[in-house]
């Protein structure tokens, strides 16, 4: 009897770790949340929801945008840093965040480095000088001149203090000669477009995919676009290195994190399925009728990009002395 029993605890010990493992739901065994740090309407809220609808299909899986708009980006990408690193909590993160803002403000909440697994590289978009239509006609060297002649008495908007927006639009000041513009930071670049269109801002410095249907619809002008070469959703507006301007061939990158700790087969099932969804037809159709030029590439590759930019940025914001406000 007593061996009997014996025998029986023995199997019982052996056949329970691996009941215990078969009863484990596989992932995703429910719905995602990618939290979007950026108000509705911006560009990374509408690459992000792209790339949400296309995630919910191949996952089979409900993938629900969260919008947690605050402090240029830091709000959202610190509630994801702080999240359970179980897969199902991911951010659709952008330059603001993780390359320009950690440069630009030491006492971040997060660490852009150690708090996050970098899970795909999405997109790269130029950013886009834009005024109103209430704005005196002429180009970019226009502007330029105009504010030149009126230090302070003119301003500029963006999506908060350390964004892409604002960072873009202070190496604008520096590269076209020292320029003094007053600085109003809104929480996304849906409100700043609102007040540039009422004329109560003069320019912004926005990402090429959010100002696109502005443009197209005739509410504000393009003047300018970052970036190497003129867009192809925009072929009639100059690079600023075509006006004179150096200094501006950058491109603001979108892509994906996931907290540090995430798994490292749930992270690499998303690199594959981003890189499937960026890669197809309709997805890169989209993306280059907004502006941007889809990514894609391995986890290292993407975690190496925003590494070097925050460098490049880290940079430039000390040489042109800028400081968070």
């Amino acid at each position: 009897m007593y061996r009997r029993r014996l025998l029986a605890l023995a199997l019982t010990s052996a056949v329970a770790p691996t009941s215990a493992l078969a009863q484990a739901p596989l992932w995703p065994s429910k719905p995602l949340r990618l939290v979007i740090p950026f108000p509705a309407g911006g560009a990374t809220d509408i690459i992000g929801r792209t790339i949400a609808q296309k995630l919910s299909a191949a996952l089979g899986q409900q993938v629900v945008v969260d919008n947690k708009p605050g402090a240029g980006g830091t709000i959202g990408a610190d509630l994801v840093a702080k999240a359970a690193p179980d897969g199902y909590t991911l951010l659709m993160s952008t330059s603001s965040t993780h390359s320009i803002g950690p440069a630009l403000n030491p006492k971040i909440p997060y660490d852009a480095v150690k708090d996050f697994a970098p899970v795909g590289h999405v997109a790269n978009a130029p950013s886009v000088l834009v005024v109103g239509q209430g704005f005196p006609q002429g180009g970019a060297l226009d502007l330029i001149k105009l504010l030149k002649a009126n230090p302070g008495k003119y301003n500029f908007g963006s999506s908060g203090i350390g964004t892409y927006p604002h960072l873009s639009a202070e190496m604008f000041k520096w590269r076209a000669g020292g320029l003094f513009v007053v600085h109003i930071p809104y929480r996304g670049t849906g409100l700043v477009m609102t007040d540039l269109i009422a004329g109560q801002i003069t320019f912004l410095m926005d990402s090429i995919v959010s100002a696109q249907s502005h443009i197209r619809d005739g509410k504000v002008r393009a003047l300018a676009v970052t970036g190497a070469k003129r867009s192809t959703s925009l072929p009639n507006v100059p690079t600023f290195a075509e006006l004179g301007v150096p200094g501006l061939a950058f491109n603001n990158w979108f892509g994906v994190f996931a907290p540090a700790g995430t798994p490292p087969d749930v992270v690499q099932r998303l690199n594959r399925e981003i890189n499937t969804i960026v890669r197809s037809a309709d997805v890169v159709d989209r993306f280059e009728k907004l502006g941007a030029d889809v990514a894609g590439g391995t986890t290292e590759q993407f975690s190496k990009t925003f590494r070097d930019e925050g460098d490049n940025w880290r940079a430039l914001i000390q040489r042109a002395g800028i400081k968070a406000e």
